[in-house]
């Protein structure tokens, strides 16, 4: 009986994470893409990119809105994307 229980304890467990995770899918492509993007660039490379300032694309300005006006969907973006971004700025020196 006991045996059963943690069972399903276990199956509901995994349903609530991959029906957490799988919310907002376009949210977690530009996480992803952010991420890869800090990963992928060495220091002097993001270093130019923040002297230059770009206009942000359609997408970009969108994505952008859809952070702005959703407090769970940009608390969701800032979980995935503050660890590795901030650690490849202090890497960087780009933090103090």
């Amino acid at each position: 009986m006991i045996n059963r229980f943690y069972v399903f304890a276990l199956l509901i467990t995994l349903l609530y994470v991959t029906v957490a995770t799988a919310q907002h899918p376009i949210l977690d492509a530009v996480a992803n893409k952010v991420v890869q993007k800090y990963q992928q660039s060495s220091c002097e490379q993001l270093l130019q990119q923040k002297s230059v300032k770009k206009p942000l694309s359609e997408a970009e300005q969108k994505a952008m809105g859809m952070l702005r006006s959703d407090p769970q969907m940009r608390h969701e973006f800032v979980t995935i994307v503050a660890d590795p971004v901030v650690d490849k700025l202090i890497q960087c020196g780009m933090i103090p």
